[in-house]
């Protein structure tokens, strides 16, 4: 190029003084707005004290929304405020009223879902219908229907405590968090019941024998267990063995005679172990009906129990349950706060509860900050 002679002007996209259009979005934009919130999905103002004791420990607000039933009964969901990109934690608390507090549930998920949440997990203390986790004659695995529905209406992680079978995580395409309430049950032990050291670890029927040993194996107490009429025969009737009818007239192939079937026949009632004199202390997960407890514990003062303790982790005492137990040899029922039942303890002063929101409060801490799980499953074994 000749010199003197200016040359064509290069416009470079690059260019330090070339303007940059703007559309009010930065690269910065999510940053303040990745935090989590809390909500409670109950619409009833005693299912939801779980729910502050929860936030108070995080040192956040419960969210703003509001969780309603129309006049015809149908549950209706207002979010009232943003969760774009935010992790979002529904407590839900089951009251009497199960399947209401279900379709609440599964309603907020799906309107969080919609208003383009990050992650949507769910804090369930009691799930419902874990007992319906095996199949009946002519039934269904319940459970299952349930796991799949939460995770349609937008679910993608849930957080319980001690399910009614171990099992039932298996259920979900997501991850479960299976919490456990027995240091909290272990430490009212030690601490409220004096001279525990003299007292035995009852399971009231043989399916409750696991349970019960783990927690006399971290005390180191004996095990007793009672056998024979007054068990729960509802492993029984759930494990599938009589799924097809005991008798069905012949339509097979002529001459087919298969081996028959001996109808089970329980034994006279018998505890598996020495009580007399000692602190008997009865340990499940669930304390519903309370016929069976009631029944268990006339059994083991007729063997010389002079205490009875019944501990759970969720209590339910639905129906007379309250009258049931003050009129009964026991003496204390200890539950855990998962499930709402501060009529039931106006009804019966024996009944005790533990607080375990500390759990339930770190638990969504460690999630929403990517931290490990395993310091709450310290020392939590398989058979646990």
């Amino acid at each position: 190029m000749p010199k003197g002679r200016a040359g064509p002007h290069k416009f470079s996209l690059s260019h330090p003084q070339t303007p940059k259009l703007s559309y009010g979005y930065s690269s910065k934009m999510n940053i303040g707005k990745s935090g989590y919130r809390v909500f409670s999905a109950n619409s009833t103002s005693a299912c939801s004290e779980l729910a502050k004791i929860i936030t108070e420990r995080l040192g956040v607000e419960l969210g703003k929304s509001a969780v309603y039933q129309e006049a015809n009964r149908e549950t209706r969901v207002e979010v009232k405020e943003s969760v774009r990109g935010q992790d979002i934690f529904i407590i839900q608390t089951m009251p009497r009223d199960v399947n209401t507090a279900i379709m609440e549930l599964l309603v907020m998920a799906y309107a969080l879902k919609t208003s383009c949440a990050k992650n949507i997990i769910g804090v369930i203390p009691y799930f419902p219908y874990s007992k319906q986790c095996k199949m009946r004659k002519r039934g269904s695995i319940v459970c299952k229907l349930l796991a799949s529905m939460l995770a349609k209406a937008g679910l993608t992680h849930i957080i319980t405590m001690d399910l009614h079978q171990k099992e039932i995580q298996g259920f979900f395409s997501f991850p479960v968090d299976n919490l456990r309430a027995s240091p909290f049950l272990l430490q009212y032990i030690q601490e409220e019941i004096p001279d525990y050291r003299n007292a035995i670890i009852v399971a009231k029927s043989p399916s409750a024998a696991k349970r019960a040993q783990a927690y006399a194996e971290r005390l180191r107490l004996g095990l007793a267990v009672i056998h024979g009429e007054a068990q729960c025969s509802e492993s029984d009737m759930a494990d599938g063995r009589h799924s097809p009818p005991a008798f069905r007239p012949s339509c097979g192939p002529a001459g087919l005679e298969l081996p028959f079937m001996m109808a089970k026949e329980k034994p006279p009632i018998t505890v598996v172990g020495d009580v007399g004199g000692r602190i008997a202390i009865i340990i499940d997960d669930i304390i519903d009906d309370v016929e069976d407890f009631v029944a268990a514990a006339e059994i083991l003062k007729e063997r010389g129990a002079y205490k009875i303790f019944v501990m759970a982790t969720h209590g339910l005492l639905s129906a007379e349950a309250p009258h049931l137990i003050e009129e009964s040899h026991i003496d204390e029922v200890v539950v855990t706060n998962t499930v709402p039942h501060e009529l039931q303890k106006l009804q019966c002063p024996k009944i005790k509860t533990v607080d375990v929101s500390m759990i339930l409060a770190e638990a969504i801490r460690r999630i929403h900050n990517g931290e490990s799980m395993a310091y709450l499953f310290r020392n939590v074994t398989v058979d646990d």
